[in-house]
């Protein structure tokens, strides 16, 4: 290698979260032990890792997308594995998770190449080239705007171009906060999507009920960009629960779809939220601990009420629904709640608009693709205000399997149920 000049190239170097790219390094000597690493520097200042080793083919070429990696933190043919497989590097903070907040700037990566196959030291060596790479949720004319109004607060993406477009509600779970990320890759689709804030991490309003999220729907709908009667609900964890609430009881939201990922129709939104975390803490006796002391918390809905006045009524439901659910969540009964809501609609009559996906080894946290898996990490509990590890439960490769083939199922259920073809804006290119 030290007569060669090793080339490392990624394509493309700009492009959506949900894209993949292609690393190849070319003008290596034939079967030259190789590391492949990317490293990431978080918002909050933490740095992330994935690493693979690879041998050059008779032409001294490594090519991710085709060749093995024979170890590192994946293994194998993975085409993005130095994307899912991001850990928090050696002696990081305890409970880490990689979330992006600043939606307007991208995520950037550090593409290296490094002399045989390492698995530590990485800062400390040089290495034989490097590439940086953008990865972003907000595609070029997406309009980010910010949503006080009618007492909501949350932030609206909307597509470039002129519209009419198909709408989306995007609801986070029980972490609370404003999440947008989500939301703007869903712009990036070609849906007006609004992130939705309904918990305050710190202070859960007191008053916050069926009609804040009514409120939210309706100020989607009468976006004068937005087909007012083409509106959806995507909700994860808790949000699945405000999201099966509407499209059960709400005479005035009635969502052309919703999925639901990671939730549960245990506690619908029929009083205030404030209300219904407190009943969640009469339950805590239900909640574990693990060998790492992580919280547990699936237990908290089990078993699932027998008693309707308990749970959503799915039988109500009058549009296509999407469960995705994976089956070592660790947080929340979720496939048990899946089993019961199938069960219900079966003898409502209406089984036949659900929709479930269940991904084997998949824990709770199932994000768009090719976010790294975390098993655990740092959670505010709303009921206590603790702050804990809470255990979310998933392998890594099962996880990422989960969230990449979940997400084109999700757009493609939101398209097939939200879009006239003409209405929907092309994904846009960076």
């Amino acid at each position: 290698m030290a007569r060669t000049i090793a080339m490392l190239s990624v394509h493309p170097s700009r492009g959506l979260v949900d894209e993949k790219f292609r690393v190849e390094v070319e003008n290596l000597p034939p079967a030259c032990p190789v590391t492949l690493h990317c490293l990431h520097r978080s918002e909050d200042q933490d740095h992330w890792e994935a690493f693979g080793h690879y041998c050059s083919d008779h032409s001294g070429t490594v090519k991710v997308s085709e060749d093995e990696s024979f170890g590192g933190t994946y293994s194998g043919r993975e085409h993005m594995g130095l994307l899912w497989s991001m850990r928090p590097v050696p002696g990081s903070r305890r409970g880490l998770r990689l979330r992006k907040t600043r939606v307007d700037f991208p995520m950037t990566l550090l593409i290296s190449v490094y002399r045989g196959h390492l698995t530590a030291g990485f800062r400390e060596l040089p290495p034989v080239a490097s590439v940086v790479a953008e990865r972003w949720y907000m595609a070029p004319g997406v309009k980010r705007i910010a949503v006080e109004e009618r007492g909501v607060t949350g932030t609206f993406f909307i597509p470039p171009g002129p519209g009419p477009f198909p709408g989306v509600l995007d609801m986070w779970g029980g972490g609370g906060g404003l999440v947008e990320y989500r939301s703007a890759l869903l712009a990036s689709h070609g849906f007006a999507s609004m992130a939705l804030k309904y918990i305050d991490p710190g202070d859960t309003p007191t008053d916050m009920a069926m009609g804040y999220f009514e409120t939210a729907f309706q100020i989607i709908q009468d976006h004068p960009q937005v087909t007012s009667d083409r509106v959806g609900i995507l909700g994860l964890s808790f949000g699945t629960s405000v999201a099966l609430t509407l499209a059960a009881y709400s005479q005035i939201s009635r969502p052309r779809c919703c999925v639901g990922i990671s939730g549960s129709h245990a506690y619908p939104i029929n009083r205030p939220v404030a209300e219904l975390f407190g009943e969640m803490g009469m339950n805590e006796k239900k909640m574990k601990r693990d060998e790492e002391d992580n919280v547990i918390m699936r237990n908290l809905i089990l078993p699932i009420a027998t008693d309707p006045a308990k749970k959503v009524d799915v039988g109500r439901i009058e549009c296509p629904l999407l469960l995705v659910n994976g089956d070592d969540d660790q947080n929340w009964a979720t496939t048990e709640s899946a089993e019961d809501i199938a069960n219900m609609m079966s003898v409502a009559g209406n089984k036949h608009l659900l929709t479930t996906l269940t991904y084997p080894k998949a824990g709770h946290l199932i994000e768009p693709p090719f976010t790294p898996h975390i098993r655990a990490s740092n959670f505010i509990v709303q009921h206590s205000k603790e702050k804990v590890i809470m255990l979310w439960g998933g392998e890594p490769k099962a996880h990422a399997v989960a969230q990449e083939d979940s997400w084109k199922r999700i757009l493609n259920f939101l398209k097939e149920h939200l879009c006239i073809e003409p209405t929907l804006a092309p994904q846009a290119k960076l």
